[in-house]
């Protein structure tokens, strides 16, 4: 056998995995800035459904964590 075919060959450097663990906090946290905002009464309407950070803030944050992930995966090896 060849010795090549022993060795494995890392997929991605130390640098990828952390950006791409930064993505992943950065999406979690667009969505948990998302969540809430609910009324305990059925019948009411709770208007903080419709602030700024739940329209405008939070999704951003997670297109800019998806872009940051896709980021870390294709970069290359240095």
């Amino acid at each position: 056998m060849k010795q090549d075919s022993k060795s494995k060959k890392i997929l991605f450097r130390k640098r990828n995995y952390r950006i791409l663990f930064i993505a992943f906090l950065m999406i979690t946290t667009g969505f948990v800035i998302m969540t809430g905002g609910g009324s305990d009464n059925p019948y009411l309407f709770n208007e903080e459904i419709f602030n700024f950070k739940r329209i405008r803030l939070a999704p951003t944050i997670v297109l800019v964590g998806f872009g940051t992930a896709m980021y870390s995966i294709l970069t290359q090896k240095r």
